[in-house]
């Protein structure tokens, strides 16, 4: 199944190293995370919280097959800015049974 969503989450204090982009290199400070899901993929972009201009987060887009599961990489990525140390999107675990 294909849908569309998306995710901001606003005032992110990135931790010490920042997140890389692709287009500046590090960012640091007060940040705004922004993902959105195309039904196969993930988005992510970042930006200076209040600024115009977004940034995408390196390792972006990534394979990401429901909204559920978009929703669970936006929260990692968040997690991962606030811990700072060079952050970027990289794929979520997949379980698989059995």
């Amino acid at each position: 199944m294909t849908g569309w969503a998306s995710w901001t989450t606003v005032n992110v204090i990135a931790g010490t190293g920042g997140v890389r982009t692709d287009e500046l290199g590090v960012l640091t400070g007060d940040l705004t995370v922004h993902t959105t899901w195309y039904g196969t993929e993930a988005d992510v972009a970042v930006q200076y919280s209040g600024g115009s201009e977004w940034y995408t987060m390196t390792g972006s887009p990534v394979p990401c097959h429901s909204e559920e599961e978009s929703r669970s990489l936006h929260q990692t990525v968040v997690e991962a800015v606030q811990e700072g140390h060079g952050a970027v999107v990289t794929r979520l675990k997949q379980t698989r049974p059995g």
